[in-house]
Order: C-alpha cells, then sequence, then structure tokens
C-alpha cells in the first residue's frame, strides 16, 4: 500500500532491482512482474545451464507459427471476451508476422477490439518527446549539456538542471505525479504548459541534478517546454513536424480534449469492489510530453522502424538515446528507452500506464523485431512484460519452454527456509507453507514457487527462476535470482538467518474496528481505513484497489498482500494518526 498512487503515465520498465520482485500491484517504480538436495554448492558456471529457459536457437518464426503462438499465449491469460482486451503486433523488419486483438473495445456498447484501434499510450510518448529535442539539437538549435534556465529562465536552480537530465531522469526535480492528492481532482484540470509547471517548479528538489536517478514526470514536461520555446510550437505540433509526417506516421496523435479519434478504444479501470469500471477522468493537458499521445499497434511498429533505422535522428544522437550513461546506467535508462536483454541479444523498451490504459513498446535490433501491446484497462491481470518477452523469444525463434512441476521431498523444501539477503540489504523470505516453498520480498507479496527439481525454482507469470545454492553440508548458503530467464542478469541473496515466526491474526469486535477507522495522510502518502458492507476492515490508498487488512493486535492490522503493517499505537478510543511500516521504511499520517 506504501506505492505512490500514480499509475497514470508511469514507465513499465524494469530495473534490476524490481524485475524478479513485481508479485503485487504495490511493488511499483513503476511496469510486472514473476529440488534435490544437494550435497555440495552448486558451481556458479553450471547456473546456467539449469535453467528451463535456456535458449535452443532455431529458425525465426514464420506468420503461421507466430499466429498460432500468439493466440496460444493470449489464452492463457484467460482474457475475457466481454471485458477490456488487448491489441498485439509483432513483425520482424518490414514483415509483418502477427496482428490480432482480444476483448472489448466498448463493454458498454458490446463493441470488439479491432487490432487497429488506438489507445492511449502513456510513458511511451516520452520516447516521441526525447527524440523531439534530439532532431532540434541535430540541427543546433539545442546541446545535451545546455542548462534549462537558457530556454526557460524563471526556473528555479534551472542553470544548474541540463537537457541531459531532463532525458535520463537525474535532474532531482519533484515528480509532480507523486504530489499527495495530486492525482484525484487536480489532475481533471485543463492547463498550459506554464500553469503546468508552476504545479511543481516550487517545491524542493529531490536530490541535486546528476546525483542520483529517478523516473521523473515532470522532467519530461520540462522537456516538453524546451522543445516548445525552441520551436515556437506546442510540443505535439513539434513532434508531427519533427518526426511524424517525415516518416508518415499518420496513426500516433496527441489526445485533444475537443477532437475526436476515429477508432478510440474507452479505457476501463477496476473499482474499490474489484469490479470493471470506466477509468478515472483527466485532462490530457496533464500528462503532456510525459505520457498524452495516443497511437496503435501499426503506429507504434512504424514508429520503430524509422526511429531505430536511422530516419530520424543522427547517429550520434541515436547512441546517446540508447546507452545509459552516469547515475541512469545501474537503472538501465537511457532517452525515453530502456536497455535490457533477451536471450543474450539487446532489446530496447518501455512500457506506460495512465488513466484506462498500459502499453509496451520493445525493440530487438539484431533481428528488427517489434513487439507492441497495448490494453484498455488499467486493472491488474493481464501480464504485459511476460507475454511481449515470450512473443518476442518465440518470433527469433528460441522460445522459453513452459516450467514442468516436480514433486519435492518436504525435508528438501524445510531445508532451503531461511531470510536472504541482497547486496543492497533487501530481504527476501523463503518459507514452506502447505507443501510449497513461498518466496516473498520485503515490501511485497507471498508468491508460491513451482517447484523444477534440482534445487530450482520458477516465478509463477513470470521468466524469472531461484536456484538454491548449498555448502558443502548440504545447507542452503544463498539464493541466486535469474531475472527474465537471462543467466546473465543474475542476483545473488546471501542467506542472513532463520525466519521468524508467522504472525497470527485475530477477529475484531466491531467496536475495535471503528476505533480504527478514518482517513490518514502525510505529505508523502494518505491511507483510508473502512469497514466494508461486509463488516470487514478495508484499507485503500489513493488510485488503488482495497486490501482487506488483517490484525494482529487491536490497534495493529496487516496488509499480506504488500507486507505492510499499519500501527495505530497504544492510545485507546479513536486513533488520532497511523504509521504505516513496509520494507523497513516507516511513515507517520495523522488523522485528518
Amino acid at each position: 500500500m506504501a506505492a505512490a498512487a500514480h499509475a497514470f503515465f508511469r514507465a513499465v520498465h524494469r530495473t534490476p532491482a524490481c524485475r524478479a520482485a513485481r508479485q503485487t500491484p504495490c511493488c511499483a517504480a513503476s511496469h510486472h512482474l514473476p529440488t534435490a538436495m544437494r550435497q555440495h554448492a552448486t558451481p556458479a558456471f553450471a547456473l546456467s545451464v539449469l535453467l528451463v529457459g535456456t535458449a535452443h536457437a532455431g529458425q525465426p518464426a514464420t506468420p503461421a507459427a507466430m499466429t498460432a503462438y500468439a493466440e496460444q499465449l493470449l489464452d492463457a491469460q484467460k482474457l475475457k471476451r466481454d471485458g477490456p482486451g488487448v491489441t498485439v503486433l509483432v513483425a520482424r523488419g518490414d514483415q509483418l508476422l502477427y496482428k490480432g486483438a482480444r476483448g472489448m473495445a466498448s463493454i458498454e456498447l458490446g463493441v470488439p477490439l479491432q487490432p487497429d484501434q488506438l489507445m492511449r499510450i502513456g510513458s511511451v510518448t516520452k520516447q516521441f518527446a526525447a527524440a523531439a529535442l534530439l532532431k532540434q539539437i541535430d540541427e543546433g538549435k539545442a546541446k545535451l549539456d545546455d542548462p534549462l534556465s537558457k530556454f526557460l529562465p524563471d526556473y528555479p536552480n534551472g542553470s544548474q538542471i541540463t537537457l541531459l537530465q531532463l532525458l535520463n531522469h537525474t535532474s532531482g526535480v519533484k515528480s509532480y505525479t507523486g504530489i499527495p492528492g495530486y492525482m484525484g481532482n487536480p489532475v481533471r484540470r485543463d492547463l498550459s504548459t506554464a500553469e503546468l509547471i508552476k504545479e511543481f517548479k516550487d517545491l524542493p528538489a529531490d536530490f541535486p541534478p546528476g546525483e542520483k536517478w529517478a523516473y521523473n514526470n515532470s522532467g519530461y514536461v520540462l522537456l516538453g517546454a524546451v522543445v516548445e520555446a525552441i520551436s515556437g510550437r506546442s510540443w505535439h505540433q513539434s513532434i508531427d513536424e519533427l518526426l511524424l509526417k517525415s516518416a508518415q506516421i499518420t496513426s500516433v496523435h496527441y489526445q485533444a480534449g475537443d477532437r475526436l479519434f476515429k477508432g478510440m478504444a474507452q479505457g476501463y479501470t477496476l473499482n474499490a469492489q474489484r469490479e470493471v469500471a470506466p477509468a478515472g477522468f483527466l485532462s490530457m493537458t496533464q500528462p503532456h510530453a510525459a505520457g498524452a499521445l495516443i497511437g496503435n499497434t501499426e503506429g507504434l511498429w512504424r514508429w520503430n522502424q524509422a526511429l531505430h533505422g536511422g530516419k530520424l535522428i543522427s547517429k550520434a544522437s541515436y547512441e546517446r538515446m540508447t546507452t545509459p550513461e552516469g547515475p541512469a546506467k545501474p537503472s538501465h535508462y537511457g532517452f525515453g528507452i530502456t536497455t535490457a536483454t533477451l536471450r543474450g541479444q539487446p532489446m530496447l523498451m518501455h512500457g506506460g500506464g495512465i488513466h484506462g490504459f498500459v502499453s509496451t513498446l520493445n525493440y530487438l535490433p539484431q533481428s528488427q523485431t517489434t513487439i507492441v501491446i497495448l490494453r484498455n484497462s488499467d486493472g491488474p491481470g493481464f501480464s504485459m512484460d511476460l507475454v511481449a518477452r515470450k512473443l518476442a523469444a518465440f518470433a527469433v525463434g528460441e522460445p522459453f519452454a513452459e516450467p514442468k512441476a516436480v514433486a519435492v521431498a518436504a525435508e528438501q523444501l524445510k531445508s532451503a527456509e531461511g531470510v536472504f539477503v541482497r547486496e543492497d540489504k533487501q530481504t527476501r523470505m523463503l518459507r514452506v507453507k502447505d507443501g510449497v516453498l513461498h518466496s516473498q520480498r520485503s515490501g511485497g507479496g507471498s508468491t508460491a514457487l513451482i517447484a523444477l527439481g534440482n534445487d530450482r525454482f520458477a516465478l509463477p507469470d513470470s521468466l524469472t527462476e531461484l536456484q538454491i545454492e548449498r555448502g558443502a553440508d548440504g545447507k542452503a548458503v544463498a539464493a541466486r535470482v535469474f531475472n527474465n530467464g537471462e543467466s546473465a542478469d543474475v542476483e545473488r541473496w546471501a542467506r542472513s538467518g532463520e525466519l521468524p515466526s508467522e504472525i497470527a491474526f485475530m477477529a475484531l469486535t466491531p467496536a475495535q474496528m471503528q476505533a480504527l477507522v478514518g482517513d490518514y495522510s502525510s505529505p508523502q502518502f494518505a491511507v483510508k481505513v473502512f469497514i466494508d458492507d461486509q463488516g470487514r476492515l478495508q484499507g485503500q490508498a489513493p488510485g488503488q484497489p482495497a486490501f482487506e487488512l488483517k490484525a494482529s493486535t487491536p490497534r495493529r492490522v496487516h496488509v499480506p498482500q504488500v507486507d505492510a503493517q499499519l500501527d495505530f499505537g497504544a492510545e485507546e478510543g479513536q486513533a488520532a494518526s497511523v504509521t504505516l511500516i513496509q520494507g523497513g521504511n516507516k511513515l507517520v499520517m495523522p488523522r485528518k
């Protein structure tokens, strides 16, 4: 519950710190993720060949094979035909391998989704905005090390913020989508560029410019403002003139509020009862250059061809765009593009989440393979990154094998239990529940692992695998996590101790529950505690579904799904504040 409620134009990229941990909606950046006892430690060199996802080089997929596989993957996701859905495209260079759709474009009107339906693309917009600025730099109208003050003279500390830092999220500027309460009514207003900047320009910076990396929507609003200052036109008109027209891309647009767009799908979300509902309203002036474009799969395919084919910006600018540097390097972030690997190949990607929609756009340069998935729901229920990676692997002829569970003796599972610590002090607990080994990271939910044999386990709905490493005495000494099935992307979690005792939950009386009910907030976060129509105590953060709260004492409740705890203090009567404890962090929120 401690994740900030700003799914709106978030990036759905995966950094090493969270790729294997996307097990709950609240492990946000924020885009999703997922044994025989040995007498000796497993040699590190042997681990890669033990992975279920080991590459098997083969022939690239034909359109017929790709179609059959894509339909099979979508079937496995169990999308309801009468609910929100997805559009999917897979291509190799100029060759279309698959284009399809599932679900409804309008549930209310009973209109099925078509493959060319327009949807909001959220933070994939950043790629377009970054390329527009780079095009202006290629034309000699700006430089990456230019200060922001050169274009926005009145911006506080603008002389210390460079265009490079706006592009790769190292400016330290306060991200306005994380301002408490902003994603409620404030985001519904139509604002000019100057008015939007005014919302965050005077807020304290998160860190000095260039000191570290933090994903930042305000930075791309400022970037859009720079594009406008240079061109004398709006940021989206500049994208049209500088990029889209020359590439003859006609199905990517700015979603202006006073225009109709033929083929635009309705967006959906989940309400507090976890039922499908219309997406929350926002003015599309608010996402700005951070996330206000719409498009379809065909348009994004053509965009990939033009951008990565060298048709839009110079080679030097493209190399900077796709090469993470400085504080952004550990997060694998370039300019509107995240770098990753798939089957040992480089992959360039970005995703987005905005009210009612989620998107992902991937590109494999070696084979010129494009994967596009657009979804008209921002609720859980579709493994976007997993499906995109599986489609890409199949397209290049190296499909991932499906994990096959094997029976493992109870004592072997038990000997793998413990608390494991990563280099950055993050913790992971491995615990046997009902004969199955579960993994739970600090701040995350508990996930049942799939036993594969030989001390290997797979995370469900994921390509990630976990390998128990044992010492000479056969005891577990570490767990190696292979993110996204990549043998080169491995984390070592050293065993640090025994498991803590499990929490025993109790039933609260109506009076005890009523004492906890209320709205609690701080500048960083807010939570509403209420009793639902079935008499259950619930907690809900802005923009998130409600979770049932489980009590360990009359004044302490837990959210097991996200490993969070709410402590209401020892005083009797109506609680005056609550302390949120999650992932080793504490946050006090007074009652409103």
